[in-house]
C-alpha cells in the first residue's frame, strides 16, 4: 500500500477568476506504460463480454481501475471512486463522465464478466507476450501454493455452478496461515526463474491436496509457453509416481524433493550410519548472520542407487540446516520434558486431575506428536497408589482397634531419552534428497535450481502483506475468483518493474539505490520501494474561465530521473 491519505485532486480559486487545479499522478504513468506494453486492455476486450446499457461503465475500464488500485493503493471495492478521485482521471483510464458510474455494483458486474470469460485463454494470451515484449525466458519454472483465509461461513460457496461455470468451494482444509478455524481457498502460482515473473495462476477449492494440482499446472504452463522442455521445480508434493511418469512421458523435466515417506530416504539414513559420503562442496561462504558464526556450507552427492523410477537421486547437505535441525530437536525435547513435569505435578497434587489411565495416555501422545519427539522419549505411566486407613467404629484407638484401608489410585509419569535414536538421526541432520528425471543435470545444477525455489515465497509475501489480499470483503465466490485473477495480474506488473530495474542496475554496475528510509541503500529494489518514490508526484494546471492559461509539470528529483532512465522510460511520461 503506497502513501495512503495523500492529497485529493483539488482546485483553488485565485484572483480574477483564476483556478489552480492540482492533479496527483503518483506512479500511475509507470504502471500504465507496462499495461500498454502488455496490451492488457486489448487482451481483456478480446475475452471479456462487453457491457450493456445497464452497466453504464465499460467492464474492461472497471477491471483496469481495480487493477491499478491494487498496485497503487489497496482499497475496498466500495472505495474505488474515492481512490480514483485522488488521481488525474486519465491515469486510471477514465473520462470525467465515467466517474459517477464508478460504483461497487458496477465493478462487481465487471468481475462477473471476468469470471464468465475464458480466463485460461486470457492468461495464456498475456503470458505468451512476455518473451517478445520483455525478454522473459521460460527455461525454468517454479511452482508452489498458499491459502487465502476467509472470515465468514460462505454457505452457498460449495462448488456450485454459476452461469454454467463451476465456482470454487470455500471450505476448511490444511491452512498454511495456521488458521484451521477459518475457511479458505488455495492459491496456486508458478513463476519463471528469470526475475520470478508470475506466468500461471489457478484458484482451487479450500480442501484441495497439492498432489492433485501439479499435472493440471504443468499442462497449463505447457500451453502458455508453447514448449514442454522447461525445468519444472516444485516441493515434495510433486513426488507422486503417476504425476512424474506422465510429465516424463511428455518430454518434460522436473526437480522435486523426495519425502520422508519413501524408501530411498530411509535407506540412505540407515546407510550413512557407517558410510562416509564423498561430498562435493558447492558453496562455502560466510554466515550472513555474523562474522564469527558457523560458515554456510552446501555440499552435494549423487547416490549410486537411483530411485524406484530409475532416476538419479542427488543428496544435499547444508551446514546451517544441520545446525537448525539439531537446535530444533533439542528445543522440542526440552519443551516436552517441561510439559511432562507440569503434567506430573498436576497428577500428584492435592487437587489432582481426575483422569483415567487412557485419558492421561491421550494427553501424552498428543504432546509428543505436537513436538514430533515420540521417537526420542520413552514414557511410562506407572501406578502410584495412595493408602489411607480409617478406624472402624467409635472410641479411642487401642491394640484391638480395627481399621479399614482405602486405596486412591494415582499415576506417576516417568520417561527417559532414547540416546541411540537421537544419535541415529543426528548423523543425517541437514541432509535431504532431490529427484530429477533429467540425467544431463549435474548435482550442482540440481541444487542451484532447487535453491531458487524460495524466491517464489516473495510473491506470496507481496500478495498477503503488500496487496493485503485478505480479508476479502466479497461474498460471491465467482467474483472472488475473478478478483484473484486481477491480483495475479498485479503481481505480474510488479514483477516486471522489479526485473527491469534490477537488470538495468546490474548492466550499469549500480550496486544499490537510496530507496529505504533516510536514504539508506537498497541492493535489491522491490516494486513497493520503486513506486513509493513517485507516490506524491503532482501536476498543476492554471485555468481562467475554463481556459487553460498554463500547466506546471512535475519537477522530478535526481532519484526519480535515475529510476525512469533505468526502466527505459523518458521524463515526458510525467508531462502528458
Amino acid at each position: 500500500m503506497i502513501c495512503q491519505g495523500a492529497h485529493l485532486a483539488s482546485a483553488r480559486e485565485g484572483r480574477e477568476g483564476h483556478v489552480l487545479l492540482t492533479e496527483r499522478l503518483g506512479p500511475l504513468p509507470i504502471i500504465n506504460h507496462y499495461l500498454e506494453k502488455l496490451d492488457l486492455e486489448g487482451a481483456l476486450r478480446q475475452f471479456v463480454i462487453p457491457g450493456t446499457w445497464r452497466t453504464r461503465l465499460d467492464p474492461v475500464k472497471g477491471l483496469l481501475v481495480l487493477l491499478r488500485s491494487m498496485v497503487v493503493e489497496r482499497e475496498p471495492i466500495y472505495r474505488q471512486a474515492e481512490t480514483a478521485a485522488t488521481f488525474a482521471p486519465r491515469c486510471f483510464g477514465l473520462k470525467k463522465g465515467d466517474m459517477p458510474y464508478l460504483r461497487d455494483d458496477t465493478i462487481g458486474r465487471a468481475l462477473d464478466r471476468l469470471f464468465d470469460a475464458d480466463r485460461g485463454s486470457l492468461l495464456t494470451e498475456i503470458v505468451a507476450r512476455l518473451p517478445d515484449r520483455f525478454g522473459v525466458n521460460f527455461n525454468e519454472i517454479h511452482n508452489d501454493t498458499t491459502t487465502i483465509r476467509f472470515a465468514g461461513q460462505y454457505f452457498p460457496a460449495t462448488g456450485r455452478s454459476l452461469r454454467g461455470k463451476k465456482a470454487p468451494w470455500i471450505t476448511y482444509g490444511f491452512s498454511k496461515d495456521h488458521r484451521p478455524d477459518l475457511k479458505q481457498l488455495v492459491f496456486l502460482l508458478s513463476t519463471s526463474e528469470d526475475g520470478c515473473v508470475p506466468i500461471q495462476f489457478r484458484c482451487e477449492n479450500g480442501n484441495t491436496n497439492d498432489v492433485s494440482t501439479h499435472l493440471a499446472t504443468w499442462y497449463a504452463i505447457q500451453k502458455a509457453t508453447g514448449r514442454s522442455d522447461f525445468l519444472y521445480v516444485a516441493d515434495c508434493k510433486l513426488c507422486d509416481r503417476e504425476t512424474m511418469k506422465e510429465i516424463d512421458a511428455k518430454k518434460g523435466r522436473f526437480i522435486t524433493v523426495i519425502p520422508r515417506s519413501r524408501g530411498e530416504d530411509s535407506f540412505f539414513r540407515k546407510k550413512i550410519q557407517d558410510f562416509e559420503v564423498p561430498w562435493t562442496t558447492v558453496w562455502d561462504r560466510p554466515n550472513p548472520r555474523g562474522k564469527y558464526k558457523r560458515r554456510d556450507v552446501w555440499k552435494v552427492w549423487r547416490d549410486d542407487i537411483p530411485s524406484r523410477e530409475a532416476w538419479p537421486v542427488t543428496w544435499v547437505y547444508g551446514s546451517l540446516l544441520a545446525a537448525h535441525h539439531d537446535r530444533l530437536r533439542h528445543e522440542h525435547i526440552q519443551k516436552v520434558q517441561e510439559e511432562l513435569r507440569d503434567l506430573q505435578k498436576r497428577l500428584l497434587s492435592k487437587r489432582r486431575m481426575r483422569r483415567t489411565k487412557a485419558d492421561i495416555w491421550v494427553l501424552v501422545k498428543v504432546l509428543l506428536a505436537r513436538y514430533q519427539v515420540a521417537e526420542y522419549l520413552k514414557v511410562r505411566l506407572d501406578p502410584d497408589p495412595e493408602y489411607r486407613y480409617r478406624q472402624i467404629g467409635r472410641g479411642r484407638p487401642g491394640p484391638e482397634t480395627r481399621y479399614r484401608r482405602t486405596i486412591k489410585r494415582r499415576w506417576r509419569l516417568t520417561w527417559e531419552l532414547d540416546q541411540k535414536k537421537i544419535d541415529y538421526d543426528a548423523k543425517s541432520d541437514g541432509m535431504y534428497p532431490l529427484l530429477s528425471n533429467d540425467r544431463n543435470l549435474t548435482p550442482r545444477q540440481v541444487l542451484e535450481a532447487h535453491k531458487r525455489q524460495p524466491l517464489l515465497e516473495k510473491r506470496f509475501e507481496q500478495l498477503k502483506n503488500v496487496h493485503e489480499i485478505a480479508p476479502v470483503f466479497l461474498k460471491n465466490e465467482g467474483r472472488i475468483e475473478a478478483f484473484f485473477t486481477l491480483y495475479f495480474l498485479a503481481l505480474l506488473v510488479q514483477a516486471l518493474i522489479e526485473r527491469d530495474l534490477r537488470a538495468a542496475m546490474k548492466q550499469e554496475g549500480i550496486e544499490s539505490l537510496p530507496l529505504y528510509g533516510e536514504e539508506m541503500a537498497c541492493e535489491m529494489p522491490t516494486s513497493l520501494q520503486i513506486l513509493r518514490v513517485f507516490s506524491l508526484a503532482e501536476r498543476h494546471v492554471l485555468y481562467r474561465k475554463e481556459e487553460i492559461i498554463d500547466d506546471f509539470d512535475i519537477i522530478l528529483t535526481d532519484l526519480q530521473r535515475q529510476i525512469l532512465k533505468l526502466l527505459g522510460l523518458r521524463d515526458t511520461i510525467y508531462s502528458v
